[in-house]
């Protein structure tokens, strides 16, 4: 009989252990750019947390467990749940849970937040056999697997489901980004795909998105990546600068794991036959903002996902700044294994030794997202260390915020969970960490990417209430939010 070793869980809807809706996910979700662990048993524990005292703490409060769960106090619950079962690693008071004006006084002023790494599924992407050709799922893979697990029974939770791609469009998006969560600019990413109109949004779709939203805006709420696949040589030369000179994109996304055309492997960032072209094209056209995605292996070249070829490339093209997506992470669960083992967190580790070697390279930056998102809330003592050593090596001025929402659903968790996360200070005084002061935080959240994007962050804070979305999201809020506390990836079944 055919087996389904993982099942597409839309939304917290699908019970968890009881808990309809927790605010905070309670197992790794996948965007198919890694295949996700299963859930360990310190998140089961917490999950039946959350589920034992929301009962008792919504019927007190007079509401049901699901609307209280979408209240501050449904994330303090969850936050109090973390550190019951791992250790303090979250600052939250008890009294947070039951006593909304608790929790907005401790919540301190609104950070600015730049997300650089947001994504959804274009209502186009390629119905025929992209699958074949780049062996990604194309959009209607993604209903008909929801689909299958439904008829088959794989998922019984699924049985009301409509099975609809409209959880990963655009529209949806827009609620998850903008209206359920604190972030104030997001930059439109996409996977990869052959050739740039294959991948999952094409570059001209997101510059389209990007240009509709901050027209209905009047203010810059959002970017765009372009992307290319250097093996392409002539052709990728002549993609970007089609993506600069037309769709003025504000940087582009290389995938060193990912073959085209041909290739049986990967490419690395310093190699001089392949890569430099590229850097110089982008070099001389002005775009000056190179994202690479290193860390959690994507595709059958994993191993060059592997941040080593980055420190000669960054050395070899000082004006480009380099983003490392994802911040080098293998994978939570290894670097949980490898942890226990030895001390380090395989590839992270590594890459920070190399920087801190290499003092002198100041254009290397390391943006968190999927990676905080995955080690927060399943090895939050990992994450610390994770953190701890990427501050150490490259400095709190070069780390920057990013989700890889909506695929995690709304951004919001994560910043909350952020917001409140503390490196213990057992591990500042033992290691030599930096703390995640309000300041440390500040600089994460938002000013750092501005400062790569050159994104004006005080005309922005001044315009955001007044623009377009600030309006619809006062209204929204005005009438009651209805956050949906739903991950769009796949979970281990």
């Amino acid at each position: 009989m055919e087996q389904n070793p993982y099942r597409f869980r839309r939304s917290m809807d699908m019970q968890q252990g009881g808990v309809s809706r927790s605010p905070l996910p309670c197992r790794i979700v996948s965007n198919e750019e890694f295949q996700p662990p299963p859930q360990t048993q310190q998140q089961v524990w917490v999950e039946r947390l959350i589920e034992e005292q929301s009962g008792p703490l919504s019927r007190a409060l007079g509401m049901s467990r699901r609307d209280f769960l979408k209240t501050s106090g449904g994330m303090a619950l969850a936050l109090l749940a973390m550190n019951s079962i791992f250790g303090k690693f979250f600052d939250v008071l008890e009294v947070e849970a039951f006593e909304p004006s608790a929790f907005a006084e401790r919540k301190g002023a609104p950070y600015f937040i730049l997300d650089v790494q947001t994504h959804y599924v274009s209502t186009h992407y390629d119905p025929g056999n992209q699958a074949t050709r780049t062996g990604r799922l194309p959009k209607e893979a993604f209903v008909n697997l929801r689909r299958k697990a439904k008829e088959r029974g794989w998922n019984p939770e699924l049985k009301s489901d409509k099975i609809t791609i409209a959880d990963l469009d655009w529209q949806n998006y827009v609620k998850e980004v903008y209206l359920d969560s604190e972030t104030s600019v997001a930059v439109l990413s996409t996977p990869p795909g052959l050739f740039p109109e294959d991948a999952v949004v094409p570059p001209s779709e997101m510059a389209h998105i990007r240009d509709e939203i901050n027209r209905l805006t009047a203010s810059r709420r959002m970017l765009a990546h372009g992307f290319t696949a250097p093996q392409l040589a002539d052709a990728a030369m002549d993609s970007i600068a089609m993506q600069v000179e037309t769709l003025k994109i504000e940087a582009l996304k290389l995938y060193t794991g990912f073959p085209a055309k041909g290739f049986g492997h990967g490419w690395w960032m310093d190699d001089e036959k392949i890569a430099y072209p590229i850097l110089e094209k982008s070099q001389k056209l002005g775009l000056r903002r190179v994202c690479v995605h290193k860390g959690l292996p994507l595709g059958p070249a994993a191993d060059y996902n592997h941040p080593r070829d980055m420190i000669k490339a960054a050395k070899d093209f000082p004006d480009i700044s380099f983003l490392i997506y994802h911040a080098a992470l293998k994978d939570a669960e290894t670097a949980d294994r490898e942890f226990k083992k030895t001390g380090g967190i395989p590839w992270t580790t590594e890459f920070c030794r190399m920087k801190q070697k290499e003092a002198a390279v100041p254009n290397i930056y390391m943006e968190i997202g999927s990676s905080f998102g995955q080690l927060v809330s399943t090895y939050p003592e990992i994450c610390a260390h994770w953190l701890g050593q990427i501050l150490q090596a490259f400095g709190d001025d070069h780390v920057i915020w990013g989700t890889d929402s909506i695929w995690y659903g709304s951004p919001q968790w994560q910043i909350e969970a952020f917001r409140r996360f503390d490196i213990p200070d057992r591990l500042v005084e033992k290691h030599g960490y930096p703390k995640l002061t309000r300041e440390v935080k500040e600089k994460i959240f938002g000013l750092n990417g501005a400062k790569v994007y050159g994104v004006d962050v005080n005309a922005k804070r001044n315009e955001f209430p007044q623009d377009y979305i600030g309006k619809i999201k006062m209204a929204y809020l005005e009438q009651g939010p209805e956050p949906s506390h739903r991950y769009y990836g796949w979970s281990m079944r």
